[in-house]
């Protein structure tokens, strides 16, 4: 078992590390954010500008039919540009983890990998209910880029999300796939740098698949 992240010791600096980490997390993870919009909708949006810009001209100078196929592809990219923008923010924020909670924006996200990649994905979330707000915001950022580094490298055949109390009443949240593909350290390091902001220790196992293993203290719990 690998060990990423271990939680904070006691101290007078450990407010100070902790806030120090979360604005490392949080500038990384606009960085990322940056590039995909740069690389992915703002890239698509300029084509379709372009695209349209043809099609004007194709109907200046009469030729309908070519007009009408190129704007039926800047069509097909406007939708996929749609589909990209609803994802991110699905995957900020879905608005079903800010008004139902944990459980059901997790079961709405796994329906849409099993839809997506027709895998069977096993839960057992309900424990998360008893956290924070925030903390359950965050768990559900790991939860999410788990799933999505799990059917990356993969593809496995099955996940299991698995949150439960343990007996010192941490709260131990388990993912496992059946992936053949190890993931690179970096993978890991993301999601350690989330455990960090949550003061939680994260763990991770390779072999015949992948098993994760984040433990939150019991003060995460909603007061």
């Amino acid at each position: 078992m690998n060990e990423v992240a271990r939680p904070e010791q006691e101290g007078g600096d450990e407010l100070d590390l902790l806030a120090q980490r979360l604005i490392t997390a949080e500038q990384d993870e606009r960085r990322r954010l940056a590039l995909f919009l740069h690389d992915g909708p703002v890239q698509t949006l300029s084509g379709i500008a372009l695209m349209l810009d043809a099609v004007g001209h194709e109907i200046d100078v009469g030729n309908l039919d070519a007009a009408s196929r190129v704007l039926a592809d800047a069509l097909k990219l406007h939708r996929s540009a749609i589909r990209s923008l609803r994802d991110l923010s699905f995957n900020l924020e879905p608005v079903v983890l800010r008004d139902q909670g944990f459980t059901p924006a997790v079961i709405e996200l796994a329906d849409q990998v099993r839809e997506e990649r027709d895998l069977e994905i096993d839960l057992d979330v309900e424990v998360a209910e008893e956290l924070g707000e925030r903390t359950q915001a965050a768990l559900y950022q790991i939860v999410r880029e788990a799933l999505n580094g799990a059917v990356r490298r993969g593809p496995p055949t099955s996940i299991s999300v698995r949150i439960e109390r343990g007996h010192d009443e941490r709260f131990i949240t388990t993912i496992v796939d059946d992936g053949a593909q190890e993931r690179r350290r970096e993978f890991f390091d993301v999601l350690a740098e989330r455990a960090r902001t949550l003061n939680g220790r994260l763990t991770f196992d390779q072999g015949a698949g992948t098993k994760i293993v984040l433990e939150l203290p019991p003060s995460a719990a909603r007061e």
